[in-house]
């Protein structure tokens, strides 16, 4: 922690989180038309041939929570408009990311096929689907390549030719938008803003930034999910005891327990989950889900236990690769080892000769223009910025180890990490519930509206014990300018003695207990004063 933040009062936190939104807050009166995205109206009119004419129309999606969103989404829709949709979500470790051509031959008899969150780097496939006579729409939200497939439309709001205002949303917007414009045009009475509380959990499981059309799209399913009888939300909030749930629920608990069927076994199931008919169907899949959740956690934190050691302190990107990792950790892996070493980190699973695996970017670094440079050494490759997907031969990792080094300062800052969540050094007299309530006015936090975070420098530790099975969480009792306030850290095997003085960094959340509210410090790095 270092001392370059602000002192803060309730003024200057206001105006800190105020500066966020340069725009005036959005409602969804302001969304954009389906029309202003490129190939839509192409689109839309061929698949509305395609339900009139009774043709074969089958959907790929994606295997993660936006996909499975995307795909849950176009089936709810053509349920209620009573038209046949068939649908695969490929399996991550059988048939590899996307549309790809180890599904053309599972599509050959079919009239049209639609991506949902994936597509945009098919080309090959698309090349197939062509030969076999089979119409292609593609809607993707990914960077598009250089070479695009050639396909009947492809829905992208990266496309250079595209007017869609946003170019940061997600697959199951588009998905969202696609199903709105088939609405109008075949004249149905559907209520799509009710598909918001779907869409509000891909925005944020996705990480996108909660501004503009995406706020204003999360908010709103924020509220339906909190009023939902949906059986997959109502079974979800009767699990976790949650009257309402808030943005930080999907992120850290919803979206990583539907992430978990296809890391672990098949995304089909999360698709079965969200698309449950009943209550009692969605608790007996949740069940399952929580089952494969927990397995992945513990695959997790095996894998990244191996890969902390193969981390060299000299490399400014960090390479690990080993048999025998689960190559549906390896994302969440990449993303523990870049917090905790504060730089860019790539894990490969290997299996055979061939090295999979995935990268996550540290502090505005573009690991995608990065990674890009080397992409002759590389079998495949996608992604964006922040996130990367890549396979490689396994005699080819030291050379991309070595070779990843040397391009670092092109594309990352050399700048001393600054975590750009915290909003400056906060004094415990300050913290109260009126605090509480000025920062909750700022919500959904995630991605570009973080939920701000403090530092409080030389407080006192009155009390402190060890919580959780393994001993691995903390509760403490601070003391600072007269005030007392609870904390709690989680997983962590640092251990503090009564009268320490240390400095903290931290965010306000109430805890509710045996019916009392009180502020409660969710401490996420302790250090302390020498």
């Amino acid at each position: 922690m270092n001392n370059s933040h602000p002192a803060l009062d309730l003024e200057s936190i206001f105006e800190l989180l105020a500066k966020r939104f340069s725009n005036t807050f959005l409602s969804l009166k302001d969304l954009p038309h389906p029309s202003t995205f490129k190939d839509m109206d192409r689109a839309v009119s061929r698949i509305v041939e395609a339900i009139k004419s009774n043709q074969k129309i089958i959907l790929i999606g994606d295997y993660d929570v936006d996909g499975v969103i995307s795909t849950s989404i176009m089936r709810r829709f053509f349920t209620q408009i009573d038209s046949p949709l068939d649908w695969i979500i490929p399996n991550r470790f059988r048939d590899g990311y996307g549309l790809s051509t180890s599904l053309v031959s599972r599509v050959r008899d079919y009239d049209l096929v639609i991506t949902v969150d994936n597509g945009i780097s098919a080309v090959e496939a698309a090349r197939e689907c062509k030969e076999l006579g089979i119409d292609l729409i593609i809607t993707d939200h990914h960077i598009v390549p250089d070479l695009v497939p050639d396909a009947y439309a492809i829905v992208n709001q990266k496309q250079p030719e595209c007017l869609f205002p946003h170019a940061e949303i997600c697959g199951a917007q588009i998905a969202w938008y696609l199903c709105s414009a088939l609405k109008k045009e075949l004249n149905k009475q559907i209520d799509m803003k009710s598909y918001l509380e779907m869409t509000a959990i891909a925005i944020i499981a996705d990480i996108m930034p909660l501004q503009h059309i995406n706020r204003a799209m999360v908010q709103t399913g924020l509220k339906l999910i909190n009023s939902s009888n949906t059986p997959f939300i109502k079974a979800y909030r009767e699990q976790n005891n949650k009257v309402l749930l808030v943005a930080e629920d999907i992120a850290f608990g919803l979206a990583p327990l539907l992430n978990s069927a296809g890391r672990i076994e098949d995304a089909s199931l999360a698709v079965d989950f969200v698309s449950a008919p009943n209550i009692y169907e969605a608790r007996t899949t949740l069940e399952r889900l929580i089952a494969l959740n927990e397995q992945r956690k513990a695959l997790e934190e095996r894998v990244t236990a191996e890969a902390t050691t193969q981390v060299a302190n000299e490399d400014k990107v960090i390479v690990v690769a080993s048999e025998g990792w689960h190559e549906g950790v390896v994302g969440i892996v990449a993303a523990r080892l870049s917090r905790a070493f504060e730089r860019p980190a790539i894990v490969l699973s290997q299996n055979g000769d061939i090295c999979k695996g995935s990268g996550r970017s540290f502090n505005g670094c573009n690991l995608f223009e990065l990674v890009n440079v080397h992409r002759d050494i590389l079998d495949k490759f996608g992604g964006h910025s922040a996130a990367i997907g890549l396979s490689l031969s396994k005699n080819g990792v030291d050379k991309f180890r070595e070779k990843i080094q040397e391009k670092i300062e092109k594309y990352c800052s050399s700048d001393e990490y600054c975590d750009p969540d915290i909003l400056g050094e906060l004094s415990f007299r300050y913290i109260d519930f009126e605090l509480l309530s000025m920062i909750t006015q700022y919500e959904p936090f995630g991605e570009a509206n973080p939920k701000p975070k403090f530092i409080t420098r030389a407080v006192e530790i009155l009390a402190i014990q060890t919580m959780g099975k393994e001993q691995n969480h903390l509760r403490f009792t601070f003391q600072s300018d007269a005030q007392i306030l609870n904390g709690v850290q989680f997983k962590t095997r640092e251990r503090y003695a009564i009268g320490d003085r240390v400095d903290i960094l931290y965010k306000i959340n109430e805890n509710h207990f045996r019916g009392n509210t009180t502020l409660q410090l969710m401490v996420e790095k302790v250090h302390r004063c020498t």
